[in-house]
């Protein structure tokens, strides 16, 4: 690896015009962002990530209680939705108790929902997450037969070791 943080190329990244090949998506996004500072045509740009992995972060610990004010707050916010819409259709104060009455309605029903839909798990996840995919490695591909002048660019600017 280079001191830029790009890898040396590989024979099947070569073979799909990779220019360079990054650790982290923010440095490869960087590279074609220097690319099209330099007027490179980057329509023929491609940011492909390789090695996926799932990361599934625990964010912590998920009761009833949690589950139900989460599908209560998910419910407010569809029972205002259909509240707006059904009080496109009305005029006067009657419209604000359909928008109040369906954040009422829809948080009560989104709390039977959570708490329903953590009980049914029967204490077989007991916690909250977020999942992200993330790829051990990026590779900047150029199409079109453009990619000796890509590479020309960025190493110009520092951005590839290879």
């Amino acid at each position: 690896m280079s001191e830029t943080g790009a890898r040396p190329l590989d024979p099947i990244s070569a073979a799909w015009n990779t220019v360079a090949s990054y650790d982290a998506y923010e440095e490869a996004q960087a590279a074609v962002d220097r690319l099209s500072d330099e007027q490179f045509p980057v329509e023929h740009i491609d940011i492909v990530g390789s090695g996926l992995r799932l990361v599934e972060h625990v964010t912590g610990r998920l009761t009833k209680g949690r589950a139900a004010a989460a599908g209560a707050a998910g419910g407010a916010w569809f029972g205002l939705l259909i509240g707006l819409l059904v009080g496109l259709f009305t005029t006067g104060p009657v419209w604000l108790g359909l928008i109040l009455g369906g954040v009422l309605i829809g948080a009560a029903w989104g709390a039977v929902f959570g708490f329903a839909g953590h009980a049914a798990t029967g204490g077989r996840r007991d916690f909250a997450s977020t999942r992200r995919l993330v790829a051990s490695r990026y590779d900047v591909v150029v199409r079109g037969g453009k990619a000796e002048d890509a590479r020309a660019i960025l190493q110009r600017a520092g951005l590839t070791g290879a």
